[in-house]
């Protein structure tokens, strides 16, 4: 069992997300720290990748400054090793199965286990083919976190029965990136999940503010919110971890009321 779950064992959960290495892995460490501090109960740490498909263009703009300034998956995992030091909350890598398959899918996720990653998401595999990373992920006691779309209808149940970790229910098709309405399908989608585990359900893509962030937490057991963070580095840069840190506590003050 993971740590995972003490996300969510004191109400609901704030989970933000940061592309590591923008705009230079210092700036993601005090970042990270600022999180914490302020109140979030599991990060989602994005591995850079040059093709991020799964993303809009705020979050494809970190991941190229990112590597532009050089960031590789091993300096990850060391700023990773940095973090837990001090930071004792879940932490999941969000990334894509190219950056897992050419490291070694094996060294990939026992390195995850070695150095307190929780959990995994990998938006470019489908539920079908998670099997490529399963056996790994049940072997190092990495859990692969599944991912629910409204499109999803026929398999949630299914999906459901077999997630590990908690449940990252996407908030609308297309890619990630601030928005003003979200599926009145949501509360439903809740509804099937809950039939089939008692794993937990967060809602991410497109959340953005305080209101928004708790209409989430009102239907599900949490809220992930990324676009909005990494919009704060691009216009605060190295300055950007103060100005996160403020912006995750009226993020979990938001979600502590639902």
């Amino acid at each position: 069992m993971s740590n995972i779950k003490n996300a969510f064992a004191s109400g609901k959960a704030f989970i933000p997300f940061i592309t590591c290495g923008d705009p230079d892995l210092d700036t993601t460490y005090e970042a990270v720290l600022k999180m914490a501090e302020n109140g979030a109960d599991l990060i989602e740490l994005g591995i850079p990748f040059s093709d991020p498909t799964a993303e809009g263009p705020v979050i494809q703009g970190a991941n190229i400054r990112a590597l532009a300034g050089g960031v590789t998956t091993d300096k990850v995992f060391d700023l990773v090793r940095k973090i837990r030091k001090t930071v004792t909350i879940p932490l999941v890598f969000m990334t894509y199965a190219n950056v897992v398959f050419s490291y070694g899918a094996d060294r990939f996720i026992s390195t995850c286990k070695e150095i307190g990653i929780d959990g995994l998401i990998i938006p470019d595999i489908p539920y079908e083919e998670k099997e490529e990373f399963t056996p790994y992920c049940e072997k190092y006691d990495v859990d692969l976190v599944s991912m629910i779309a409204p499109t999803s209808e026929d398999r949630i149940a299914m999906i459901a029965k077999e997630a590990k970790g908690f449940i990252y229910l996407v908030s609308s098709m297309g890619v990630t990136g601030m928005r003003t309405s979200f599926s009145d399908e949501l509360g439903h989608i809740v509804e099937k999940i809950k039939e089939a585990t008692d794993v937990p359900v967060a809602i991410g893509f497109g959340i953005s503010g305080p209101e928004q962030a708790k209409n989430m937490a009102k239907i599900a057991d949490g809220a992930i919110v990324g676009s909005a963070i990494i919009k704060i580095l691009a216009e605060y840069g190295k300055e950007a971890p103060d100005k996160i840190g403020e912006f995750v506590k009226s993020m979990k003050n938001a979600v502590r009321e639902a």
